[in-house]
């Protein structure tokens, strides 16, 4: 009787499992789905914008960006200097002692021949939600161009439009990644993507904020 209840509890927690799983992935398919026409992998497919939004992606042990990163940076830089973008918006994390993610973006970009003064750090981008929601509420950016990998840019475009921002996307896959690595990064977008939809419509979190520092009209 214990066992059969045992067993009983088992499936339970197993079909549970798969209809979270389930509903997780779906989302992400709508997502993906409502996001396609504004993803662009070409420049000339571009319209212009004021700003480019560029998302953090890691740094190596030595502080420099990761390939990913690198790749951001460079095609964001790519828009600059075809007259896409007037304004590059770096944002990464900065939370930790000797991990600072926008000002090694920003080296990067000057390296490749950006001004200074068309690149914007905001040092507080911990996250997608939270790039999104700064470059609102902090940097003013209404219409931009978002930079970043093919796979998460439905959910960067997601969230960046349901905080006002008129977007497009532009794949920055420079290289031929990993499949071990593009396997785990889709793995990993569908539940920060049911997250992202959490957060739009039933959390509502506020990021770090600060004074304002707006960049485009």
């Amino acid at each position: 009787m214990v066992k059969k209840m045992l067993w009983n509890i088992v499936k339970i927690g197993v079909l549970l499992v798969i209809s979270v799983a389930a509903l997780f992935g779906v989302t992400r398919l709508i997502v993906i789905a409502a996001t396609s026409a504004s993803i662009k992998s070409q420049t000339s497919n571009l319209s212009p914008a004021p700003v480019a939004i560029v998302f953090g992606a890691g740094l190596t042990r030595d502080g420099l960006p990761t390939p990913v990163l690198r790749d951001r940076v460079k095609a964001a830089a790519d828009l600059y200097f075809e007259g896409k973008v007037q304004k590059l918006l770096m944002s990464g994390d900065n939370r930790f002692e000797n991990y600072n993610e926008p000002q090694a973006m920003w080296e990067y970009a000057i390296q490749l021949g950006v001004p200074p003064e068309d690149i914007v750090q905001d040092f507080a981008g911990r996250r997608t939600y939270d790039t999104c929601y700064r470059a609102r509420h902090i940097f003013g950016v209404k219409n931009a161009i978002l930079v970043t990998q093919q796979f998460h840019l439905p959910r960067a475009l997601y969230l960046c439009k349901n905080m006002g921002i008129q977007s497009t996307g532009y794949a920055s896959d420079l290289r031929n990644y990993s499949r071990t690595s593009r396997a785990i990064w889709s793995i990993r977008e569908i539940p920060a993507t049911a997250t992202a939809i959490f957060d739009v419509w039933i959390r509502k979190p506020i990021p770090v904020l600060g004074p304002q520092e707006k960049i485009s009209d």
